[in-house]
């Protein structure tokens, strides 16, 4: 490679960063509004601040586990309390009372954990849903991790008050079959299967690209995501090109709401189809790539 090369290839690089992210690291065109520098927080980051009175830490896994030991001060949100009908998220209002009888609330940071990321996931997408997914922050790591360095666990049961969540529905959050279908073809739409090969070898919407959950994680089995340089890197592998909005499925939603929250977190737009392939693959003449129907 020669030093011109070398140096267009250095500023090309540099352009796709700044469409991305801007000139201060937040994301600009195919960006939803909102800061995305705190959607992931690190254990340091809520170690000094649990003490905060602005902080609500939300734990959703299952109620042994959460009595066995949680960090200190946190509420406890069941995974089945934030499905609705038909495996969807419920209404809005019924939604945002479930979330503020845990202690969520309007006017506070809240950091989510678990021990499932497809379920953590589907947490952060069921307060994006109501219009809070900007002051919603995934913790990176779960209680094993926590536990590792030595921070305190807390098997008392959490004192928090019913807060006020005001429920403000985000349309764009949720697309089904028919928006996605719509959109095969839209050069400004990133389609992302969140299966495994092995799903995506009977059958894929046409035109998505795989992208495995498990590459989020620098520690899968502490749930420490990687560096958002890093989560980057692997949606731009993916195909995906500054300005286009990414539209993720999988299953039954559960991993897609996962990398949705991880396109937010880079910057960019994104949707779910929560139907997913169990949907996708039940609608009469709808295109399937390189497999068949359920």
């Amino acid at each position: 490679m020669t030093l011109r090369t070398g140096l267009l290839l250095s500023v090309g690089l540099a352009v796709v960063a700044i469409l991305f992210l801007g000139t201060d690291g937040e994301a600009t065109k195919g960006a939803e509004e909102g800061p995305r520098a705190d959607l992931i927080v690190t254990t340091e980051w809520l170690g000094e601040h649990l003490d905060d009175p602005n902080v609500v830490v939300l734990a959703t896994e299952g109620q042994q586990d959460f009595d066995h030991g949680h960090i200190p001060g946190a509420g406890f949100v069941p995974h089945m309390a934030t499905i609705g009908e038909n495996h969807g998220i419920p209404g809005p209002e019924v939604l945002a009372e479930r979330l503020a009888e845990a202690g969520a609330r309007d006017d506070a940071r809240i950091v989510i954990y678990g021990d499932s990321a497809m379920e953590l996931g589907w947490f952060y997408m069921a307060f994006a849903s109501i219009g809070h997914g900007d002051h919603v922050s995934m913790l990176s790591g779960n209680i094993a991790a926590w536990s590792s360095e030595g921070r305190k666990v807390s098997d008392a049961a959490a004192d928090l008050e019913t807060g006020h969540l005001t429920p403000r529905p985000a349309p764009d959050v949720v697309v089904d079959a028919a928006w996605v279908k719509d959109r095969l073809e839209a050069p400004d739409v990133h389609v992302l299967d969140v299966r495994t090969q092995r799903e995506r070898n009977g059958g894929y919407v046409p035109g998505s690209e795989l992208v495995l959950w498990q590459d989020l994680f620098s520690n899968v089995d502490e749930m420490r995501f990687k560096s958002k340089d890093a989560i980057h890197a692997l949606l731009v592998e993916s195909g995906l090109t500054p300005g286009q909005e990414v539209v993720t499925y999988c299953a039954v939603g559960m991993r897609a709401s996962l990398m949705y929250f991880a396109a937010r977190y880079i910057g960019a737009s994104s949707r779910v189809y929560l139907g997913s392939w169990n949907d996708w693959s039940r609608q009469e003449g709808y295109p399937i790539a390189g497999g068949g129907r359920n």
